[in-house]
């Protein structure tokens, strides 16, 4: 009796994990489903580019996670290949295609291949002639009216066909997804959005730009109702490898190393395409004389403002953490939150607030103080300015650090220094400091590089003014990073070959600075562990 009760009473066992319940094996089920999902939607822009050996690295991992998940063994795996992934895809694949863009000639007028140059250049060469055949023209988009892409849909005079012409060319549609009018006009086609005349009007200068490539030229619009199909003044002749002017009969031959067609007296088509260029990129940085001189102006300035960004927000951050670590201070909760208001307060925001109280006519740094400075007008004044607006906006992060660091010291220590007859700077140089040094200097580290790339703190601020009259896309409080987002976005035409070569020699010498610095770190710990 006694051991029926036991069982009776006994709790019941643990289901074994594992075992029992659709939780587990429905969210696998989800998961690979939309991996699969994934899948699919990416290897049909692939098919589409004929990037085959993008297509077999796709079917190749969505084979490998199917066969790894779909297992019970190889669990270590299951942990580590979904963070490797993100690691190639998020970090290595960025790195790999700016380093492998740093080595083309990738530009304005160098994105596409050579066949696209030889299509932009007959196109934008287009005129109207005599008897040249015109159509009824609706404009239309694929998505968004106001920023979807253009396409012209038009209807042959003679066929009656109704065709949808873009930048790539001519596709007819097939009748029954049109309707037209008896002029031949389209007003419903399906899968596309007719603009109306508000909206065409809102899109004038891209509806003239567009030029539909055909056999002969391209077509053109002539106002938002009609357009017309011109004749290519200049046409691509294979034998020669060149483009011929048919008025003049000049020819421009393709030089495959600069990736651009180019005519006997040295004139190039604005028009090019893509190639390798080699080092050239990286050359340019020392032997051009238009941009070695700034770049090394450049990097002598971004090299100071980090230090003295990073290393005047270490003293003031420590020095307010000192002064408040005392237990004789009152409030100490109070001053601190005060002290680190500067931290909680959006970084961009107030990168605006202290640009405007520079203002040289109504900026509060002036008026409270009497002045009449025009902070970004010089350039010794306008870095003091950034340097300034570094050091309110970064003490605050090395005043938090400082303090937990501060107070991982055991008291001890100190209390020993004193009594050994130390004097309290005596007692901060020799035990506290180093000690804290320990353990912030990878702290110091990451900040020097965050700073040596600070984007924000001059694009916000000065955006690198003030400028040389000769050099206007060169400021005097221009980091490398401005310096390079200017080559590869400014108004005088992108250059990101170039700006991604600027990148990797940022990259190597933070590199360099942060091994040489976290070695020395290395030394430190031994010393005082």
């Amino acid at each position: 009796m006694t051991a029926l009760l036991e069982r009776e009473t006994a709790p019941a066992e643990a289901p074994r994990p594992g075992r029992g319940g659709l939780a587990g094996p429905l969210v696998k089920i989800a998961l690979l489903g939309l991996v699969a999902g994934l899948a699919v939607w990416a290897a049909f822009p692939l098919i589409a580019e004929r990037a085959w050996i993008g297509l077999a690295v796709l079917l190749a991992a969505t084979a490998g996670l199917f066969y790894l998940y779909t297992g019970r063994r190889r669990v270590p795996a299951k942990y580590l290949v979904p963070g490797t992934l993100f690691l190639i895809v998020f970090q290595l694949f960025p790195v790999a295609y700016t380093a492998a863009t740093a080595f083309t000639n990738f530009s304005d007028g160098h994105r596409g291949d050579k066949r696209e140059a030889v299509v932009a250049i007959q196109t934008a060469s287009v005129t109207r002639v005599p008897g040249s055949t015109e159509y009824a023209l609706t404009v239309a988009t694929t998505g968004d009216p106001a920023t979807g892409p253009l396409t012209f849909l038009v209807t042959d005079p003679a066929t009656k066909v109704v065709s949808a012409g873009t930048g790539e060319g001519l596709k007819a549609l097939p009748a029954g997804d049109v309707t037209v009018t008896a002029t031949g006009r389209v007003t419903a086609a399906a899968g596309y959005t007719l603009l109306n005349g508000g909206q065409a009007s809102a899109r004038s200068q891209e509806i003239t730009d567009l030029a539909v490539p055909t056999a002969g030229g391209a077509i053109r619009s002539q106002g938002l109702s009609r357009a017309y199909e011109g004749k290519a003044g200049r046409a691509y002749e294979a034998g020669c490898d060149c483009v011929r002017d048919t008025t003049t009969g000049r020819t421009w031959t393709a030089d495959e190393k600069v990736g651009a067609f180019v005519a006997a007296d040295g004139e190039r088509l604005a028009q090019g395409w893509r190639v390798g260029v080699g080092l050239s990129n990286f050359t340019r940085l020392v032997t051009d004389s238009a941009i070695a001189g700034p770049f090394a102006r450049t990097l002598i300035w971004n090299l100071f403002f980090a230090l003295a960004s990073t290393g005047g927000t270490f003293v003031l951050g420590l020095g307010c953490a000192l002064a408040l670590h005392s237990p004789r201070v009152r409030g100490r909760g109070l001053y601190r939150t005060l002290l680190v208001l500067p931290y909680a307060m959006p970084s961009f925001a107030m990168l605006l607030v202290w640009r405007d109280m520079f203002n040289t006519d109504f900026g509060l740094i002036n008026n409270l103080f009497g002045l009449d400075v025009d902070w970004f007008g010089g350039a010794a004044s306008a870095r003091i300015a950034v340097i300034l607006v570094q050091l309110w906006l970064g003490y605050p992060y090395m005043f938090l650090v400082a303090t937990g660091a501060l107070q991982a010291i055991p008291p001890e220590l100190s209390e020993a220094s004193r009594i050994d007859g130390a004097s309290p700077w005596q007692s901060l140089k020799r035990v506290t400091l180093p000690l804290l040094l320990v353990a912030l200097t990878p702290l110091l580290i990451s900040s020097f590089a965050f700073n040596f790339n600070n984007f924000n703190a001059i694009y916000l601020t000065t955006d690198g003014a003030p400028f040389p009259a000769d050099n206007p896309a060169n400021g005097a409080t221009d980091l490398l990073i401005t310096y390079t987002y200017r080559l590869a976005f400014g108004g005088s035409g992108a250059q990101y070959g170039f700006a991604a070569a600027v990148s990797i020699f940022i990259f190597v010498i933070v590199a360099v600075i942060s091994t040489v610095s976290f070695r020395r770190t290395r030394r430190q710990e031994e010393v005082y562990s």
